[in-house]
């Protein structure tokens, strides 16, 4: 059974927060609109109808994590228990998205293909096909667990609890304190760029997509709260996550299509294969072209968000 906002003690309304609010109260908003999303997604991951759930829900854990760990969320002890248990989850649902996407990406690389050269893609995909199936049966257990229940019952909590700590003070007379749970992802994402290399491997490049997205999540728990800079910094690290998101969906699809190509001695499959791979290995290139011109976007609000307080 699915629960409600109000079997878990929300409020029948979500909850708001004044640009002055402290940080603290901004996160709990936070965390309640995104519970009432995690809640809203839960049916549709469990059914599998529209995989866009499960996405949405994925989307939800990763932005519960961001507020969980911003700056003056003022959760105290049970900011690890959270992040620990919303990590799980996420551990949970990830593999089933990431091959839903995987196979997504390849059959529309195919469509143009012949009848024929598009059922040896068929063949091809078989193997991944039972990776999902094996996927989603975990993903389903671990959604039926006491343990997934009793974390919905700690994110409430959290989202009622009392700050601990009343949060940085207003910088000055304009800026609003919530504004400080930017500065510690931007300085990470900043330094993590200044230390690649020229050609970094793609390993890194998907670290800093990682790091793009905390940044991009922070901001957004920010919202209208910081005005038209934070407006900037959102449409800049959106453009600069896509970009290297698009390169690593690229790269593992090269690789994946290498690895269920082992073993098989079907020429049609083997053909496919190779058409396949030439083209996620171009894309790849090309986005790698492209990253560095995104960042200069998000590099151009250095003096708003590389604040020294996140040194």
């Amino acid at each position: 059974m699915t629960l409600t906002p109000a079997d878990l003690g929300l409020p029948a309304e979500p909850t708001a927060a004044r640009r002055k609010d402290p940080p603290a109260v901004h996160v709990r908003v936070r965390l309640d609109s995104q519970l009432r999303a995690l809640l809203a997604h839960e049916a549709g991951t469990k059914s599998g109808v529209d995989p866009e759930d499960l996405h949405q829900m994925r989307v939800t854990i990763r932005r519960l994590r961001a507020a969980v760990n911003a700056d003056g969320a003022g959760l105290g002890d049970a900011a690890s228990p959270l992040q620990l248990e919303l990590k799980w989850l996420g551990n949970a649902l990830g593999p089933v998205r990431d091959l839903d996407v995987q196979l997504d990406r390849l059959r529309t690389e195919a469509a143009g293909f012949e009848d024929n050269e598009r059922a040896a893609v068929e063949r091809l995909l078989s193997g991944l096909m039972d990776e999902r199936r094996a996927a989603r049966r975990r993903m389903l257990a671990a959604m039926r667990t006491k343990r997934y229940g009793e974390l919905l019952t700690s994110l409430a909590a959290a989202t009622a609890s009392k700050p601990t700590s009343a949060g940085p003070p207003v910088a000055d007379g304009k800026t609003p304190a919530v504004i400080s749970v930017i500065y510690k992802p931007y300085r990470k994402l900043f330094k993590a760029v200044e230390a690649l290399g020229e050609d970094p491997p793609d390993e890194q490049l998907h670290a800093l997509r990682i790091k793009g997205k905390r940044l991009r999540y922070a901001a957004e728990l920010v919202g209208a709260a910081g005005k038209e800079p934070v407006k900037q910094l959102i449409k800049a690290t959106k453009a600069f996550q896509e970009v290297l998101g698009e390169h690593q969906d690229a790269a593992v699809a090269e690789e994946t299509i290498r690895r269920l190509l082992e073993g098989h001695d079907d020429a049609e499959v083997i053909f496919v294969a190779g058409r396949l791979v030439e083209r996620e290995h171009a894309r790849r290139l090309a986005y790698r072209a492209q990253w560095r011109d995104k960042w200069d976007a998000v590099a151009a609000l250095a003096p708003e968000f590389n604040h020294k307080s996140a040194a």
